[in-house]
């Protein structure tokens, strides 16, 4: 608990008191079925245990999730509160990676133990229980009805667990509590309504006069789709390990910007939202913000580190990093439109950008969100170059080039989204992707999708029209690459290569040296 911030540990010893408060009537209720209670709570513990124990060859694999189903049976066959009180041992014992285990155990507990409580308020308001049927009558369930009040408690269930994630999630990070929820709900509401109705399968068979056993054999199913979900789950983490290996190798070669990368997929996720964009697109333009500097792997480690001005023959050879970074990433398939992104982010409207001088909507959507992103966080970060603006000043810098080196549209949403929101850049770290993943499980928006025809370097435009190149890309591009191939021989030379450079900006040192500043002329 000391490691969190007062308002978290406030808002954990709230939750356990509610969570007291929920589950104390069940203990003193002689109306309340004890070996129900204690059957439901075991099958929830043995569910969440079942984790951890080796099956037949090979072990559950990580991420497959909770078996909420259990929980939700409670809701629709117990009263409220020993809903409440049967997730209590599962929760507490659902296997957690990061310290400390016992407080977000604690908190798992309260956080699944008031869901099932509200839960089983709405479930009994909709007149749920009578809807089930079965009892000593043996009458058949109130179908299509009994879908009405069990949907709506698993919609219930949602809302309070997806509630209290942001709340501690903004808690924790000390964030506007709307940015933190943002995105979680939409991704939540359909998965625990498909628990919903397995529960109410579960629920109804074990009111039919098969018994228990029936209601048990309900949950082979929902194992194996879990067993289905963490596949994706580990595809998922594969991904997000790629992405991270990437973005650690490029702020190892170029250690000053380090957080950059972060900080430009945020603010492109900010202005994305800001858009309209639909949530599936969102995690496609944070990738493309996180990679849009991956091609600098492939440029020499002492022009990224030169603290003095660029001859025009350094700049050149730096200008061919977006084109670095499309080779590198355009087979991996799951990043999608984000290539396009990497490829074409130091575009400019106007058609003087590079490395295809495209112009207005040629360029990617995408690209122009990253653009605009880029260049805000060069210019509100202290580089080895300039010093870092106000944020004011930035979004005036960009206004002042909308229309000629940026699309006004996405300098304007940019400027709305901060006045809104605030700009409060936090780098991810593998700890935070971790808190994420644990709660807001969700699969990765966008994979898959094909993105837009992107050429070879060389090859000709990317809006497919098979143009030629502009007169100056082609003859600066075999200049460039004979510099570079001159330069990294030199690089290979251990003399000085990985110097430490002066902290402080050189004078006359220019706003952006690879065109990511506003103004910086490209």
């Amino acid at each position: 608990m000391r490691g969190l911030p007062p308002a978290a540990r406030g808002l954990v010893f709230c939750a356990v008191l509610a969570a007291l408060a929920c589950t104390a009537p069940a203990l003193t209720d002689s109306a309340v079925s004890r070996p129900a209670v204690i059957l439901l709570a075991g099958l929830y513990l043995g569910c969440e245990l079942v984790k951890s124990c080796p099956l037949p060859g090979r072990r559950v694999p990580e991420g497959i999730g909770s078996f909420f189903p259990v929980v939700l049976a409670a809701v629709f066959l117990l009263p409220p509160a020993a809903a409440a009180l049967v997730a209590l041992p599962g929760a507490f014992a659902a296997p957690v990676v990061q310290r400390p285990a016992l407080v977000r155990r604690v908190w798992h507990g309260a956080q699944q133990s008031m869901g099932a409580w509200v839960a089983g308020q709405v479930f009994g308001l909709l007149a749920g229980p009578a809807a089930l049927g079965g009892g000593p009558s043996a009458r058949a369930a109130d179908f299509p009805y009994a879908m009405l009040p069990a949907t709506a408690a698993a919609t219930a269930f949602c809302l309070v667990v997806t509630a209290l994630d942001g709340a501690v999630l903004a808690a924790a990070e000390r964030g506007p509590a709307a940015t933190a929820r943002h995105g979680l709900l939409t991704r939540s509401v359909a998965p625990h309504c498909v628990h919903g109705l397995a529960g109410l399968m579960m629920a109804v068979m074990w009111r039919s006069p098969y018994g228990v056993p029936a209601a048990l054999l309900v949950l082979l199913p929902m194992y194996v789709s879990c067993w289905v979900f963490a596949q994706y789950h580990r595809e998922r983490a594969a991904h997000q390990a790629t992405i991270r290996a990437l973005v650690q190798a490029v702020d190892i070669k170029d250690r000053y910007t380090r957080g950059h990368s972060e900080r430009v997929g945020q603010a492109s996720t900010m202005i994305a939202r800001e858009l309209g964009m639909a949530e599936d697109r969102l995690e496609v333009v944070r990738i493309a913000g996180i990679l849009h500097d991956v091609g600098k792997l492939g440029v020499p480690t002492r022009l990224l580190r030169k603290d003095g001005p660029l001859t025009p023959q350094e700049r050149r050879i730096i200008e061919l990093h977006p084109e670095y970074g499309h080779e590198m990433v355009r087979g991996i398939g799951f990043l999608g439109e984000a290539r396009s992104a990497i490829l074409h982010h130091h575009e400019r409207v106007d058609g003087s950008g590079y490395p295809y001088g495209l112009t207005g909507e040629q360029i990617p959507v995408l690209a122009r969100v990253v653009a605009v992103a880029d260049a805000f966080d060069a210019m509100t970060s202290t580089r080895s170059y300039s010093r870092a603006r106000p944020v004011p000043t930035a979004l005036a810098e960009l206004d002042r080039c909308a229309g000629a080196q940026f699309d006004p549209a996405m300098v304007r949403a940019l400027t709305d989204a901060i006045g809104r929101h605030g700009w409060h850049p936090v780098v991810t770290s593998d700890d935070d992707l971790q808190v994420i993943s644990e709660n807001a499980p969700a699969g990765v928006a966008g994979a898959g999708v094909p993105g837009p025809a992107v050429p070879l370097p060389g090859h000709g435009p990317a809006d497919g029209s098979g143009g030629p190149l502009p007169e100056r890309v082609r003859t600066a591009r075999p200049a460039a690459r004979t510099a570079l191939r001159a330069l990294s021989a030199q690089d290979a030379a251990p003399a000085g290569a990985d110097a430490p450079r002066s902290q402080a900006p050189p004078a006359g040192g220019r706003r952006g040296r690879d065109g990511d500043g506003a103004g910086a002329g490209g």
